[in-house]
């Protein structure tokens, strides 16, 4: 089942396929790797997080077993039917506007790197308008080389493979980029549109929502945690 995809994102394969192309069924099957360990060392005991675009819960099941309270956002309803002992708020990621702060607020899976410009705007400000004094905003960005060991794969241990086939600039500093899952049972494929962002513009998008990066959390730079730019985190 294909949702109306958006101008550029487009997703194959079995299952519920959303606006960006992304595939309910593949996301329930990957892991969620060592990013919910990457966050507890960086949050405190018990915070109130803030999930932008959580998807099926991948992360989100990992925190709530450590002990976190999360509330879970994402635009697909059938991404959070998979979601399960978090509060769940079905909404656009840059539209969200809560009324209420949290101790940490999430952006992973590269959303900072979104195609335009103006919905990373939107994402970011997400995140400084929910982030209490005091708290925190947990961005993943792309790894440096993402756009450029292209083509390549990734055979899981778990017995899947991931492919990155190819990463085409399509103009503005835009990269069209197709990525490509095969289990021994189904496939799926996602192309959608990135935005590439050196250290210094991510820094400078973070300055122009009111943000600035308290410190980079792995030593790839992957990672960063942001504090208010009139704050100084805790």
């Amino acid at each position: 089942m294909k949702a109306n995809t958006r101008e550029g994102y487009q997703g194959t394969g079995p299952g519920a396929i959303t606006p960006d192309g992304c595939a309910v069924e593949l996301y329930a099957r990957l892991p969620p790797g060592d990013e919910p360990d990457i966050v507890a060392a960086a949050v405190p005991a018990g915070a109130r997080i803030l999930e932008l675009g959580s998807g099926v819960g991948r992360m989100t099941h990992p925190l709530l077993e450590r002990g976190f309270t999360v509330t879970a956002v994402d635009e697909s309803p059938q991404m959070l039917e998979r979601v399960r002992g978090a509060r769940t708020v079905c909404s656009p990621v840059e539209a969200l506007d809560l009324g209420e702060t949290f101790d940490v607020v999430m952006l992973a899976s590269f959303l900072v790197h979104a195609g335009d410009a103006e919905v990373r705007r939107g994402l970011l400000r997400t995140c400084a308008r929910h982030v209490a004094d005091g708290g925190c905003v947990l961005i993943q960005r792309e790894a440096e080389d993402y756009h450029v060991n292209v083509p390549r794969e990734r055979v899981d241990p778990r017995g899947f493979t991931i492919r990155i086939a190819y990463s085409r600039p399509i103009g503005d500093g835009v990269r069209q980029v197709r990525a490509e899952y095969e289990f021994p049972d189904a496939s799926w494929t996602q192309t959608f549109l990135a935005r590439p962002l050196t250290r210094e513009q991510f820094e400078e998008a973070l300055d122009e929502a009111g943000l600035k990066v308290d410190r980079y959390l792995t030593e790839d730079r992957m990672w960063a945690r942001a504090v208010k730019a009139d704050a100084g985190g805790r």
